[in-house]
């Protein structure tokens, strides 16, 4: 198994470690809806040193780009961040990711843990048709392997993360990003989050992981910063209705059908993989959505359980659920037939072969 440059801290704090996406994670540190309820009322912290980066360099990154994502790439200005994915070209998502424009010809790819090796062949397939080269000092690199990330959450968190910096970031909008010092190493700061507490994220180099470290908890002291597992991380992003790679989307899914047509920019001249087959699905309509669905009845609904219809039809499957720390109640995520997407609707979840009701809602639940 991989460790991060954090992993130490996070074994000495008492975490329960497990392996996740190759590398030992911890998954709680005070449990769940502790640590939940720490980043949803004040600030956390979270290692996702795990998570891939990937450059994209030189006068054709902006072609490439605007190839093998969704979302128009051209509209990005220097320190603005996009939320995108990369369709496989048959219909479904090699990976949901983050682009960051850090000037005309250098982007920077922020992808899943999980996704890494598979995305960057990806990367490499596609850029090589352009005459572009992968490897050190190349317009195509990885470097995940040399990067540790922070991420800092909470309504508390950037008052704690302007403690470390000499200029001014609590202003800082939503999907945008700075290269600058934090806490005296060279960072790249950024405003998107995984939560919907607010926060920002901190990219440095592995060498600089302690100093970050040790500064981070020295200005979070009295903000109550608490260290934050991948369990609380799952919760709070199902609060919000964000998407997860492997449950909620993934290579058979479209991102018309997983709600993500926002994202899907048939911008003229922009050829992207699949474009055909999503306007088609656009036009036509697709056979399945992915929604939101709240209990009204008491249960909790996991990963692949089935959703059915008031008279026990089968529609669809739960793709992400847990009893929200926060209402109290049971949610999810899933896809059904078109039919029963609808916010209001009523189905229900079979646990144990028992229909326990529910109610398609529109995201976010809170």
């Amino acid at each position: 198994m991989k460790t991060t440059a954090f992993t130490k801290y996070h074994i000495a704090a008492g975490a329960k470690m497990a392996e996740f996406a190759g590398f030992n994670m911890p998954i709680e540190f005070t449990g769940i809806n502790d640590e939940h309820l720490c980043v949803r009322n004040r600030a956390g912290v979270f290692d996702v040193s795990h998570m891939g980066e990937i450059w994209v360099k030189g006068p054709k990154a902006l072609e490439l780009l605007q190839r093998i994502t969704t979302n128009d790439v051209s509209k990005l200005y220097d320190g603005k961040v996009q939320y995108s994915c990369m369709p496989n070209g048959r219909g479904g998502i090699v990976d949901d990711i983050l682009v960051y424009r850090i000037d005309a010809e250098t982007y920077m790819l922020c992808v899943n843990a999980a996704n890494v090796d598979k995305d960057w062949t990806h990367i490499c397939a596609e850029g090589a048709k352009l005459g572009m080269e992968a490897g050190h000092g190349k317009q195509l690199y990885n470097a995940s392997d040399e990067i540790c990330q922070l991420a800092v959450q909470g309504p508390q968190a950037m008052k704690i993360v302007q403690k470390m910096c000499d200029e001014p970031v609590e202003a800082m909008e939503y999907y945008t990003f700075r290269k600058m010092k934090v806490a005296g190493v060279d960072a790249i700061l950024s405003i998107t989050g995984y939560t919907g507490a607010g926060g920002c994220e901190i990219y440095a180099a592995n060498e600089d992981a302690d100093r970050l470290w040790e500064a981070l908890w020295a200005a979070g002291e009295e903000y109550g910063l608490q260290n934050i597992g991948l369990g609380a991380r799952d919760t709070l992003r199902l609060e919000m209705g964000f998407c997860l790679y492997g449950n909620d989307i993934d290579d058979t899914t479209s991102p018309i059908e997983a709600g993500l047509g926002w994202i899907t920019k048939f911008a003229e001249g922009k050829d992207f993989i699949d474009r055909a087959v999503m306007e088609k699905l656009k036009a036509e309509g697709v056979k399945r959505r992915l929604v939101g669905f709240r209990m009204t009845e008491r249960g909790i609904p996991r990963h692949e359980y089935k959703l059915a219809a008031t008279d026990g039809t089968e529609i669809g499957h739960v793709t992400s659920g847990t009893m929200s720390p926060c209402l109290k109640v049971g949610i999810g995520m899933g896809y059904v037939d078109a039919a029963y997407a609808k916010a209001g609707t009523e189905i229900a979840v079979v646990i144990r072969d028992r229909l326990i009701k529910a109610e398609v809602v529109k995201i976010p639940f809170i």
